[in-house]
């Protein structure tokens, strides 16, 4: 398992307004990204969230935009005239991810766009079990593209590393922030969804998964834990987390009967 490496070499415009500010930049492979940035933010942590939660979706079977690590630069962005834009680039030197660009994307409407029990209770499931906190009504981080759901937008994945207090006792978290999903009302197959997700994905995947946060992204002058051990504590925390799945099933059927 490996991920592309390319360098950015053309800033195109921002996406959004927000903390994350991510933007659309194009590659030295002539492909449009869209690109999270190390000095936006939650910085590289949100990073980790965005590999780490793509990945985990991707191996689940899910449609999700290729993940790539983008290099920049000094020079990148240079002639950018917002001075915002020019501080995030210039705090994001190094290395950043980005996420294939899908053009004329258009945003999943649970309302209009309906998906099957099934599907709904595998997204669920997925979001529940990376602690995602950011699929909802107001924000479904899922596109239609090409007649097909896909899903985006990780990074408020594993939000227990943004204090890093007792990781064990986060994995057995029921996750009660599901109640916020998108899709929950239409999720009525969890446990059948729980089995096939189970099935579908290993300790070994994950830690293979945990294996490509690059070393830049886990070191910090005021932390004394190495890479490597930051990464052991990922791993851990999605092997525990998978192996007591049923805490957050039970959670998450709990609020879908409270929303009837």
């Amino acid at each position: 398992m490996e991920l592309r490496s390319q360098s950015l070499t053309r800033y195109i415009l921002p996406l959004r307004e927000g903390g994350s500010l991510p933007g659309l930049a194009e590659a030295d492979d002539g492909f449009r990204y869209v690109v999270k940035f190390r000095g936006a933010g939650h910085g590289t942590k949100a990073l980790v969230a965005e590999l780490v939660g793509g990945l985990v979706a991707k191996s689940l079977g899910f449609k999700v935009p290729e993940v790539v690590f983008l290099d920049i630069d000094s020079r990148f962005g240079i002639t950018e005239p917002d001075e915002e834009i020019q501080d995030l680039l210039r705090a994001s030197e190094g290395l950043n991810l980005g996420l294939h660009y899908l053009d004329r994307a258009m945003t999943m409407d649970p309302s209009v766009n309906r998906v099957d029990p099934l599907t709904a209770s595998k997204i669920v499931w997925l979001d529940a079990f990376l602690t995602n906190v950011d699929r909802t009504r107001l924000n479904t981080n899922m596109l239609i593209w090409n007649n097909e759901l896909w899903l985006i937008d990780h990074g408020a994945s594993l939000y227990f590393h943004h204090s890093w207090r007792n990781p064990a006792e986060a994995a057995l978290d029921p996750f009660p922030y599901i109640r916020n999903h998108a899709l929950l009302s239409q999720a009525t197959r969890l446990e059948e969804a729980d089995k096939l997700m189970r099935q579908a994905i290993t300790p070994r995947t994950l830690s293979k998964i945990v294996d490509l946060i690059p070393d830049s992204w886990l070191t910090a002058a005021d932390d004394p834990q190495t890479p490597a051990e930051k990464r052991m504590v990922y791993k851990e925390f999605l092997t525990s987390r998978l192996a007591n799945s049923s805490i957050f099933v039970k959670q998450a059927n709990n609020e879908r009967e409270r929303l009837a």
